[in-house]
């Protein structure tokens, strides 16, 4: 009987894969039973390069540098898994492969460049998996799709590969060749990513070298009525926004006039108008990788790379979340079952009150704000799976912790608070006092928030 090839992204969701799947020989570079061989790439194996390594001139003469045909080339220090991978591809009991790269478009392109490389047509099943937990990889063999469905996702991995291999080498080739017109070689490269992020970094700065600083004044003032005192800020009710980002109804541009404002004001009486009013808040989204950075890096310090790091740590080695690569904040509208099970595995640990109550008053329901199709499209939001961790170090629970309170928290009513704003006018001037107190903490309540009462 043949076998079936699968190829993973890495060594690592090999052995995961061979541990889920169960009764592995390992070999050397690869698992093996009856049914299965499993191996792995380690990232990109291929690159693309000139044909046949030419050697092309640093000269505006020599663009546009456009081939005929695209070539891939061996990564030089991961030959030796390509060479492997190319042996097990071929082996005549080999009768079939599984994509089991990450389940994305870099994924996708890792694996099609194997097959074109190596120029195997074998038949092709995807493995697509959300999450590494034993439960999701068995439920992902039991829904293989056919190759021939990932191949609008793969055209569209090849065609990023070969626009950015086009965009980087004619451009930093001119751009090179025009920074060294007074001699020398002066290498700039140039790429689709590299340089608008570089072009931000470039345009902040010189507003920040460009910036004159212009003085304003701010009135405050402290009113005195029976229950004691409160403060004030003066503003203009006549203000309109202009194109200055500067204007705003509070600033005085001129001293003289500020100085006018506190005379016509001190040791005056005035009149006191209250508006209170409810302000629901609704719950954060769930997090896509950018929003998880974000917060992250405002939280902990945390540089992107670095909790992209963390986050493939708790989605590879403690199966802990899902596919954290995502730019999507929604669910799929399927989920809703899995969501509550989800629920129902954090109830040991320290938010499971929380999870609980979310269960139990019925929040858990059919929701746009939640589960959407229309906003996802190959992975959703990152959220925790049904495996809590153990063994995690300080890091990895604080941003597991963060990833699972914004999963339960979306679940829970809006915040309500009581907004108050008081205007005060004296001598035909206006201070303006503002302050809310949270009246029902709704979702606050998963960070520990809690309702105010007047004093």
């Amino acid at each position: 009987m043949g076998k079936t090839l699968i190829i993973a992204e890495k060594p690592s969701v090999a052995a995961d894969l061979a541990r889920v799947l169960g009764k592995f020989k390992k070999e050397k570079e690869f698992f093996e039973n009856d049914e299965y061989v499993i191996s792995s790439a380690v990232g990109h194996l291929l690159e693309l390069g000139l044909p046949g390594n030419e050697k092309i001139p640093w000269k505006f003469e020599a663009l546009p540098l456009i081939p005929e045909r695209f070539e891939l080339h061996p990564v030089a220090k991961t030959e030796s898994r390509l060479k492997v991978l190319k042996r097990l591809m071929a082996r005549k009991d080999v009768t079939g492969l599984i994509n089991a790269c990450d389940a994305g478009r870099e994924g996708e392109l890792i694996f099609r460049n194997l097959i074109e490389a190596t120029g195997c047509t074998k038949p092709i099943r995807r493995l697509w998996l959300q999450s590494m937990t034993p439960d999701a990889i068995r439920e992902g063999f039991t829904k293989l799709r056919d190759g021939s469905e990932l191949q609008p996702l793969a055209d569209a991995a090849k065609s990023r590969s070969e626009s950015d291999w086009l965009v980087g080498i004619n451009g930093t080739r001119a751009m090179t060749a025009f920074n060294s017109r007074g001699g020398g070689f002066n290498l700039t490269t140039v790429g689709r990513v590299q340089t608008p992020t570089l072009a931000v970094l470039v345009n902040r700065e010189k507003a920040i070298r460009d910036f004159v600083p212009k003085g304003y004044f701010e009135i405050h003032g402290e009113f005195e009525v029976a229950a004691g005192m409160y403060p004030g800020r003066w503003f203009d009710p006549d203000f309109k926004k202009g194109q200055s980002e500067d204007e705003k109804a509070e600033r005085v541009w001129r001293e003289d006039i500020a100085d006018q404002i506190v005379a016509d004001c001190l040791g005056k009486s005035g009149t006191v108008t209250e508006e209170k009013k409810p302000s629901n808040q609704l719950s954060p989204l769930l997090y896509d990788l950018t929003s998880l950075q974000r917060e992250a890096n405002g939280r902990f310090g945390l540089p992107a790379k670095r909790t992209l790091q963390i986050a493939q740590a708790l989605y590879e080695r403690h199966k802990a979340i899902t596919y954290p690569r995502t730019d999507s904040r929604y669910l799929p509208e399927d989920y809703l079952g899995t969501v509550k099970s989800t629920l129902g595995k954090l109830r040991p640990t320290v938010l499971g009150p929380f999870a609980q109550k979310a269960l139990d008053q019925g929040w858990v329901r059919p929701s746009k704000r939640v589960f959407n199709n229309a906003k996802v499209s190959d992975h959703f939001a990152i959220i925790p799976t049904t495996t809590v961790p153990a063994n995690l170090d300080e890091m990895e629970r604080k941003l597991y912790e963060m990833i699972a309170r914004r999963f339960i928290a979306i679940f829970y009513p809006a915040a309500v608070y009581e907004v108050t704003t008081r205007m005060t006018r004296i001598a035909g001037h206006h201070f303006k006092t503002e302050g809310k107190i949270l009246r029902e903490p709704g979702w606050r309540a998963v960070y520990g928030q809690e309702a105010e009462t007047e004093q």
